[in-house]
């Protein structure tokens, strides 16, 4: 089953609809209660509404946001970078 999230005020919330929205995915967001209830019991419900999901989040974990190696590698440069930089800090970018 999908991740459904329900935005909220609370940070869980907020943080697996930020994913979510990254991940290209923000129709398994709700704004409310009611809407996380409805948007659950739709998926639960709907063989074919569940099976689009399930293909869209398949596609999605292609993305760079699931590709896990690359971002290391991308924080392991960044963090040279300002090693390389402790003595006199300064803004820089870390090619992708």
């Amino acid at each position: 089953m999908p991740l459904v999230t329900c935005r909220g005020s609370a940070f869980a919330g907020r943080v697996a609809a930020s994913l979510l929205a990254a991940a290209g995915l923000p129709e398994l967001i709700a704004e409310d209660r009611s809407g996380f209830e409805a948007l659950a019991v739709k998926l639960a419900s709907d063989p074919k509404a569940l099976a689009a999901v399930r293909d869209k989040v398949a596609a999605a974990r292609k993305s760079a946001l699931f590709d896990t190696a690359r971002t290391t590698r991308l924080i392991e440069a960044a963090y040279q970078g300002m090693w390389e930089r402790r003595e006199k800090p300064e803004g820089f970018d870390v090619d992708a």
